[in-house]
């Protein structure tokens, strides 16, 4: 029993071990301005931000012609249902 515990307690300290040596280094102090970074580190956020709100407006303007596409195959729909159903009747009025 003492075994397994003494066993219990060196992997949990191996495990602990290995999390500690995988932290993520110190973050920096103070404010570095991006005009100052190398161009290796700047990020070109103007083009990777058009392109996202592109992506969407696109996306957007497909799925509403969709759904008027389809909102116009159900009125066709409706309107042949209804000329078969009055077939050649006329509507009676009340």
């Amino acid at each position: 029993m003492y075994n397994r515990i003494v066993l219990a307690l060196a992997g949990v300290l191996a495990l602990a071990a290995r999390i500690a040596a995988f932290q993520p280094p110190a973050g920096q102090n103070e404010f570095v301005p991006a005009s100052s970074l190398p161009p290796g580190d700047q990020l070109p956020a103007a083009p990777l931000l058009i392109a996202a709100y592109a992506f969407v407006w696109i996306a957007v303007l497909v799925y509403v012609w969709s759904v008027w596409r389809r909102l116009k195959r159900v009125e066709d729909d409706m309107h042949a249902l209804q000329q078969r159903m009055t077939g050649g009747r006329k509507e009676s009025r009340r």
